[in-house]
């Protein structure tokens, strides 16, 4: 069966020395935590978009892998444009080389938002890329804020979808929520791949969302990975204690949940969390996803031979929703961006 794993990120040197200083004031043990333990991936693995990748997605099963480059909301606005470009047109060249193995999400330069918007232009028109994953809060803003509206009007005008992609909260939620009685590595991954992340991802898209963002772009779709960075699990009382009476939105928080938003389960491979979400949304929004390279692939596809989905619905998971959201060919190759409603009718009804 074919596979295509939608949140499989690369890191580049040249964003990470430029990122480093922010990301040491949000978690000054984040490298303490992960890299010196061991828990992170060696730099010709992190780096690599060649053999030594293809090779593991050939060895685990994965047709295809969409591409990003994290962390580009870090980037300091003096050099934001001209480091997202670089980390594009690498993404890029990986794609041109395999079109069947490679398709990519556009890294921005939130800090330059008109910038960013030109940018996800040019990726989407000229380098052939589905969308874009943004990495939490620019500046200790989140994207609703008003000066990302050409952000999201792009994303909208394209209909590609951005992927919102977990953060390290600020240092004043850490400090309130994660430093005391903690060890410094616990305290780092508390804050961020325990549980900090996703709550900080979760508020995010509720920002979004209750902002009126998908009122003025209604078409607009995000993805969430880790089930939906603890969304569905909390869905019901989401929507029953923000009523719209409360909210003033054109619909309940509900249906932007399920008509605005595909989840993946970014390597976290539970039945039981899989089982939850297909009570809370169609199984027309579940995408695939290893979080390669901090996750391994080895033994991901096992997942979906155990699920207990028809055959019908394991190919909807692993590559058909992928297809028709992202407009890739069997392929690999998108579809002309620019062409209207290529995604065909937004699934919505839940299964």
């Amino acid at each position: 069966m074919r596979i295509i794993a939608v949140e499989e990120h690369f890191l580049d040197p040249e964003i990470a020395a430029a990122t480093a200083p922010a990301l040491k004031e949000l978690s000054p043990d984040f490298m303490a935590a992960f890299v010196e333990t061991g828990d992170f991936p060696p730099p010709d693995v992190a780096q690599g978009l060649g053999e030594r990748r293809l090779a593991d997605m050939d060895d685990s099963g994965i047709a295809m892998q969409v591409l990003s480059c994290p962390n580009a909301q870090l980037l300091p606005a003096e050099c934001a444009v001209e480091v997202a470009r670089h980390v594009n047109d690498k993404a890029a060249d990986a794609t041109r080389r395999h079109p069947d193995r490679f398709a990519a999400f556009a890294a921005l330069p939130t800090a330059v938002p008109d910038a960013a918007a030109a940018e996800l232009a040019r990726c989407v028109t000229e380098l052939g890329f589905v969308g874009t994953l943004i990495t939490g809060r620019t500046d200790g803003e989140y994207l609703d804020a008003p000066r990302f509206d050409p952000i999201l009007k792009s994303a909208a005008d394209f209909d590609v979808p951005i992927y919102l992609h977990p953060a390290v909260p600020p240092w004043a939620i850490t400090c309130a929520c994660y430093v005391g009685g903690l060890s410094p590595i616990v305290t780092a991954r508390l804050q961020t791949s325990a549980w900090g992340w996703h709550q900080e991802t979760a508020a995010h898209f509720l920002h979004l969302v209750l902002s009126g963002v998908l009122d003025r772009y209604p078409q607009l779709q995000f993805i969430l990975g880790h089930w939906g960075e603890m969304v569905p699990f909390f869905l019901d009382r989401i929507n029953g204690e923000l009523p719209q009476r409360v909210t003033k939105l054109d619909r309940p928080f509900i249906d932007y949940f399920r008509d605005n938003v595909y989840i993946t389960p970014s390597g976290m491979f539970s039945q039981a969390q899989l089982q939850y979400c297909l009570e809370m949304l169609s199984i027309d929004r579940i995408l695939f996803s290893t979080d390669y390279p901090i996750l391994p692939m080895a033994g991901s596809t096992g997942f979906l031979d155990e699920a207990n989905i028809s055959d019908e619905d394991k190919r909807k998971i692993a590559h058909e929703n992928a297809e028709r959201l992202l407009r890739l060919t069997p392929n690999g190759d998108p579809d002309n961006l620019l062409a209207d409603n290529k995604n065909g009718p937004v699934p919505t009804a839940v299964s």
